[in-house]
């Protein structure tokens, strides 16, 4: 019975070295150090493996590139094995699932394949791409990332019905360009969706000048469809920025909780920096009690084991020092 305790409670520790990321642990402080030199290193060698003047050194940079895709392995393995403390809510088998299908876990597993697996094809040597996205890794220890990748989840189905609209946009201009344009240039506008590309240049941008309309009729219907780009681009920009001023709003309530008495309830938005962790934590931390737990449409009483998840919405007051 003592060696499961001593299992898990290495198991635990392991967890907080690779996953939380803790700057008051120098264990963990310097294993994100380590993780952050391979991820460059490797990063820095796959750009510079495709310098032809640089090709006497190739045997040195498949050395280095081996090396840290051998410590990826074993990052990788370990998060796989500490699952079940990131998604404490399910079962180890659903949480390894949870993770290998999460974000970091696909990036993971892409970067290991093509060095192990048919690196000879073209498709797995494009996936050599995906170490990059390592990168977003480093990024996410920081609040002003946490607050991008918030908003984005927060804003989702606005930001994807302002997508559906260009998408429309897109289509109904194509087939519109190519009723007015195929007689004039049919090797152009072959068919409803050879304007696919151009309706997309002048949407998003200003256009490429490689297809555009010669007739009297194209031009005009190309003015008015140009207006409705700026319009189009404009709808997500506003969405992601009104979302960057309330989740601002929010980091800023929750930072200056030290400093402020809190004589009424309030609400406190659960970011990545208070995710996965329990009440008794945050209320020690942050000197306040959680009263409730807003949770989708459930509302959840706290205990003090209770696990916050992002985008929760704790009911809190601070706690007056008399």
């Amino acid at each position: 019975m003592q060696s499961v305790d001593s299992h898990k409670t290495l198991k635990e520790r392991i967890f907080n070295i690779i996953q939380i990321g803790d700057k008051s642990n120098r264990i963990s402080r310097g294993f994100d150090i380590f993780i952050t030199i391979t991820i460059l290193l490797n990063i820095a060698v796959t750009f510079l493996q495709t310098f032809e003047q640089l090709s006497n050194l190739r045997g040195f940079f498949d050395v280095v590139e081996y090396v840290t895709i051998l410590i990826f392995c074993g990052e990788y393995l370990l998060r796989i094995w500490t699952a079940d403390y990131l998604y404490p809510e399910k079962r180890k088998t659903c949480a390894r699932l949870r993770f290998l299908i999460s974000f970091d876990g696909v990036v993971d597993f892409l970067t290991i394949v093509p060095v192990f697996f048919l690196s000879g094809f073209v498709i797995f040597r494009m996936l050599r791409v995906a170490r990059i996205f390592h990168l977003f890794r480093l990024n996410a220890k920081y609040d002003s990332f946490n607050v991008i990748t918030t908003v984005l989840y927060e804003k989702r189905n606005q930001i994807i019905s302002s997508v559906f609209i260009v998408v429309i946009l897109m289509l109904a201009s194509s087939l519109c360009m190519y009723s007015v344009e195929h007689d004039a240039q049919p090797d152009v506008f072959r068919n409803a969706f050879s304007g696919i590309w151009w309706s997309m240049s002048t949407l998003l941008t200003v256009g490429y000048g490689d297809i555009y309309p010669i007739t009297t009729l194209g031009r005009i219907m190309a003015i008015c469809i140009a207006y409705l780009g700026v319009g189009a681009v404009a709808i997500p920009t506003g969405i992601i920025s009104a979302g960057f001023v309330e989740q601002y709003q929010r980091k800023s309530n929750l930072s200056n909780l030290r400093e402020t008495d809190i004589k009424e309830v309030a609400e406190i938005f659960v970011d990545k920096r208070y995710a996965a962790k329990t009440v008794e934590e945050v209320e020690e931390n942050e000197q306040l009690t959680i009263f409730l737990i807003l949770r989708d449409d459930l509302s959840i009483l706290p205990q003090k084991d209770t696990v916050l998840k992002l985008n929760d919405i704790i009911v809190i007051r601070g706690e007056n020092e008399n």
